[in-house]
């Protein structure tokens, strides 16, 4: 059961509803009263099969947990040493393990089958990856735990060899992985391409609808808040703004040089930015896949992307032959994908003649679109740790 309702201030509201607030309370006590007895009924149908542990050593690790999930931590306090959480969901109880005084050796394992989350990204990361991996193959052979999966925050131009011998398939230890950007070795029988989602090693939080974000009139067409840099497309997009004074329409705050830490301003800024813009340019960067994505879907504003591929060895899988973006593409993500920026004046036309009423219609779409992606990443997460680490029936 997905909850739907968002509590704004005294008032009770579901933005896939009736508005007349009666029947909106009715229908929310009804539904709880439901969820209750749904609860209770599966509480004494299912005892749990499956205790998971999941380590969160890599930021998207709170992509997983608290976006994807839906899960709580305790303390609430980001910067807390240590940080945990835990829910039953199908035949698993999962438990969420993160922060720095999370340390190989130095926290007791309570769960024989593990997902480890690991930042793959550069050389001193992977360093880092692999004392963990080191760690979890001799809790493997001294039989304290019996599965291994892998959530990786992988290499923007997929390069994440280092991870494959580490897999059972060869030879190594790890039954599952799921890897972020177009991993041309996904094959969706023991590696799975997973979502990049929001910033949250920069505090990116979990955004509830609210009826303004649905309903009111936002002051700009577009945003644009980013490094632009030297010789990138992000150059063209900066010079196609300013020629027909589109830059005028839109939020541009563009910088030279990149910040790892926002400052609050320019965090607050951001935000309001895709709240207050019906459309959200996301030029590619490194890889075409980028946070701003998922963070403007949060807020309802349509990411117009640059579907072009980056340099690197990412591409077309076995499985998917829709890269960039495969995933995303795969799930029917209604954006606005375009090859060139030269296409945007057109695109941004058709936006000044669009009523608010049609906006409003295509920011739910966007909305009811990212909640559906999001629970249908955690039902197929939990499917594939219960197909894999659970024993068949087969006799």
């Amino acid at each position: 059961g997905f909850t739907d309702h968002v509590a704004l201030g005294k008032e009770e509201w579901n933005p896939w509803d009736a508005d007349e607030k009666n029947e909106l309370a009715a229908s929310q006590q009804r539904y709880e009263a439901n969820l209750k007895m749904i609860k209770y009924a599966r509480s004494h149908l299912e005892q749990t099969s499956l205790r998971v542990q999941i380590w969160g050593k890599a930021a998207i690790g709170l992509y997983l947990w608290q976006h994807i999930f839906g899960g709580h931590l305790e303390p609430a306090d980001v910067t807390a040493q240590w940080r945990e959480g835990s829910q039953k969901a199908g035949k698993t109880y999962f438990s969420f393990l993160t922060g720095p005084s999370v340390v190989p050796g130095y926290f007791s394992v309570e769960a024989e089958h593990v997902v480890l989350v690991l930042n793959g990204r550069e050389p001193a990361k992977i360093a880092y990856a692999t004392q963990w991996l080191h760690y979890a193959q001799t809790l493997m052979e001294t039989h304290k735990i019996q599965h291994v999966a892998v959530v990786l925050l992988g290499n923007e131009q997929c390069n994440n060899a280092w991870i494959q011998p580490y897999l059972k398939r060869n030879g190594g230890f790890v039954n599952l992985l799921f890897v972020t950007y177009d991993y041309a070795f996904v094959n969706e029988e023991d590696i799975f391409q997973w979502p990049l989602g929001v910033a949250t090693y920069r505090s990116f939080p979990v955004v509830e609808p609210s009826w303004s974000m649905l309903h009111d009139p936002r002051s700009y067409i577009c945003n644009f808040l980013g490094t632009v840099y030297k010789n990138s497309s992000r150059e063209t997009l900066m010079e196609i703004l300013k020629q027909d004074g589109l830059d005028k329409l839109c939020w541009i705050a563009a910088r030279e040089q990149w910040q790892p830490q926002e400052t609050n301003e320019s965090f607050k800024n951001y935000q309001d930015a895709l709240l207050q813009s019906d459309l959200t340019l996301c030029p590619v960067g490194i890889n075409t896949e980028c946070y701003r994505i998922y963070e403007a879907c949060s807020y309802g504003s349509l990411p117009v992307i640059e579907d072009v591929m980056t340099p690197g060895d990412c591409g077309n899988s076995s499985m998917y032959h829709s890269a960039p973006l495969q995933l995303l593409k795969t799930m029917g993500a209604p954006f606005i994908f375009i090859k060139n920026w030269k296409e945007l004046p057109a695109i941004l036309e058709k936006e000044k003649k669009m009523s608010l009423q049609e906006k409003i219609q295509r920011r739910k779409k966007l909305l009811e679109w990212y909640r559906n992606f999001k629970a249908w990443m955690r039902q197929k997460f939990i499917n594939t740790l219960e197909n894999s680490f659970l024993p068949s029936d087969k006799g």
